[in-house]
């Protein structure tokens, strides 16, 4: 088991790795719109949804993957409205790859965010 850990996405901000890696797996947690420099986005679902994917891009990058390795995502989404919006956005980075997707709305989401993501990847080294 490796511990993923990069510079180009937040810090964890408890007791958790960015991502692990294990057995040809990467199992990013789960990230919100924090910028690598710590800075909480403004709540504007377009602007979070891109911080949380160029955050999820950068760990698995670190961790010898990619977003087109993504085997599941999922999303949780304070608003099941902004559903269509975090769709265009999520299309924007995976290009053609689709992979297996859940959708969750929740009450709320960690320092008060629109959005939060994680995803399962294989690792290219595995392949």
């Amino acid at each position: 088991m490796e511990i993923i850990q990069t510079e180009k996405a937040p810090a964890a901000i408890g007791p958790y790795s960015q991502a692990i890696k294990v057995n040809g797996m990467i199992y990013t947690s789960g990230q919100i719109a924090i910028t690598p420099s710590g800075e909480l986005v403004d709540r504007d679902i377009k602007r979070q949804t891109r911080q949380v994917l160029t955050n999820l891009k950068n760990i698995l990058e670190e961790s010898g993957s990619s977003l087109e390795q993504a085997v599941k995502v999922t999303i949780y989404l304070e608003n099941m409205e902004d559903f269509g919006v975090v769709n265009v956005i999520y299309a924007e980075f995976f290009g053609d790859h689709k992979p297996a997707r859940s959708t969750v709305a929740v009450k709320t989401l960690p320092k008060n965010v629109l959005v939060e993501m994680d995803i399962i990847a294989e690792a290219k080294d595995y392949l």
